[in-house]
């Protein structure tokens, strides 16, 4: 689906850095807030902006201060999986 806003181009010049794609300004705070609100998951991040990586993902989350959601459960079963490749070695 696409999409077309229209914004005056004196307020683009007000919130688009200088030398930053206009589109890309205006599809960041939409997959931030998406990601915010468990609207959008990290795939979705990723799908929307057009990351080729997770870290890309993570790094845009981190520079807005929308840290991936890990839960302690999250840490027991990676340490869980991390305890069984050890062994396995």
């Amino acid at each position: 689906m696409t999409i077309t806003i229209e914004i005056p181009e004196e307020l683009v010049r007000q919130f688009v850095p200088e030398g930053q794609d206009p589109n890309r300004a205006a599809l960041e705070p939409i997959a931030l807030e998406g990601y915010r609100s468990d609207r959008l998951t990290v795939g979705g991040v990723r799908e929307l902006l057009r990351f080729d990586t997770l870290m890309e993902v993570d790094a845009l989350l981190k520079e807005h201060g929308a840290f991936l959601n890990y839960t302690l459960e999250d840490l027991r079963q990676d340490c869980e999986v991390a305890r069984q490749v050890a062994e396995r070695v």
